[in-house]
C-alpha cells in the first residue's frame, strides 16, 4: 500500500512538472510573439534611412539613434514636441478628470438609493459595449453644430467620459467602502462630501489608479476622434501626427525613419506613467487588504 502511494505521488509530481513546463513554454512563446514588434521598433529606431531599407529588419546595424532623435525634434520646426505635449495634455488632464467623474458617479451608484438607479447603471453598461469608432461621427456632428470642431475641446471633452471607469468605480466602492463606516461618519457629523473625499476616495484608491491608467492609455492611443475633429496640425496628438508623416513617406522617404523613432519615443510616457503609479497601486491594494 505504501509502495502504491509513493508510486502515485511520484507520478503526480512528474505530471505536475510536465504541465508546468508546458505552461511556461507556451507563455514564453506568447511573450516572445508579443515582444517581437517592440524589439523590431527598438532596432529600427537605431538605423539610418539607408540601413532601414537595406538591412534585415531584426538585425542591428550602425547606431544612429542620437542622430535620429535630433532629426525628429528638428523636423518642421520641432512640431513633434508640440504633438507630444498635446498628447500629454489630452491624456493627462483627460484621464484625471475622467477618474474624478468616474469616482463620484460610481460611489453615488453604489452607496445611494434613488429612483432609476439600476436603469442608469444599465445605460452605463451599454456605453461600455459601444465601440468608440461608432461615436466618432455623431460627436463630430454635435461639435459642428456649435462650431467647436478643430479645437482642443473637441478632443478633450469626449475623453473625460469613461463608462468603464464608472462601472469599475461602482463595483469597487460597493466592495471596499463599508456602509458601517459611512454611517459612523454621519453620526460624527461629517457631511456627504466630506465622507466621499475623506473616506470613499481613500478606500477606492486602487480602483482609481486603475481607471486613470486605462483612460490615460485609451486617450493616448486615440486616433479616429482627432482624425475626424482636427485640421490644424498644431492641435494634433502624437498618433495623428505620426500618421500624417507616414502618409508622406513615398514623397519624403526620410519621414519613414522619423516615424519609427517618433513611435518609440511615444511609448516612453506610457511606460513612465505605469512605473510611477505602480507603487501607489500596490500600496492601495495592501491598505485595502489590511482594512
Amino acid at each position: 500500500m505504501s509502495l502504491l502511494t509513493r508510486t502515485d505521488g511520484a507520478h503526480a509530481t512528474r505530471t505536475g512538472r510536465a504541465s508546468t513546463a508546458v505552461a511556461v513554454g507556451f507563455l514564453t512563446l506568447a511573450a516572445c510573439y508579443m515582444l517581437l514588434p517592440v524589439y523590431w521598433l527598438l532596432v529600427a529606431a537605431t538605423k539610418s534611412q539607408g540601413d532601414l531599407v537595406e538591412s534585415p529588419g531584426l538585425r542591428p546595424a550602425h547606431w544612429h539613434l542620437g542622430a535620429n532623435l535630433a532629426a525628429l525634434f528638428r523636423q518642421q520646426d520641432g512640431v513633434y514636441a508640440r504633438w507630444l505635449l498635446n498628447s500629454l495634455l489630452y491624456a493627462g488632464a483627460g484621464a484625471a478628470v475622467a477618474t474624478a467623474l468616474s469616482a463620484a458617479a460610481g460611489y453615488a451608484l453604489a452607496k445611494y438609493r434613488f429612483a432609476g438607479r439600476e436603469l442608469l447603471f444599465s445605460v452605463i453598461l451599454g456605453g461600455v459595449l459601444v465601440p468608440a469608432t461608432a461615436l466618432a461621427l455623431p460627436l463630430f456632428l454635435m461639435f459642428a453644430e456649435v462650431d467647436a470642431t478643430n479645437t482642443f475641446w473637441s478632443v478633450f471633452l469626449p475623453s473625460v467620459v469613461s463608462p468603464f471607469g464608472v462601472y469599475l468605480s461602482r463595483v469597487f466602492a460597493a466592495a471596499s467602502v463599508p456602509d458601517e463606516v459611512i454611517e459612523a461618519a454621519r453620526m460624527d457629523g461629517a457631511g456627504e462630501l466630506r465622507i466621499f473625499t475623506g473616506i470613499g476616495l481613500r478606500m477606492m484608491s486602487p480602483a482609481l489608479v486603475t481607471v486613470f491608467l486605462f483612460q490615460f492609455v485609451v486617450i493616448w492611443n486615440n486616433f479616429l476622434l482627432p482624425l475626424v475633429m482636427l485640421q490644424d496640425d498644431d492641435l494634433y496628438p502624437v498618433t495623428l501626427g505620426l500618421y500624417t508623416w507616414q502618409t508622406q513617406t513615398s514623397r519624403l522617404p526620410v519621414l519613414q525613419s522619423l516615424t519609427i523613432v517618433g513611435a518609440l519615443v511615444s511609448v516612453v510616457p506610457i511606460v513612465l506613467t505605469f512605473l510611477l503609479l505602480q507603487r501607489y497601486w500596490r500600496a492601495g491594494l495592501s491598505a485595502g487588504a489590511v482594512k
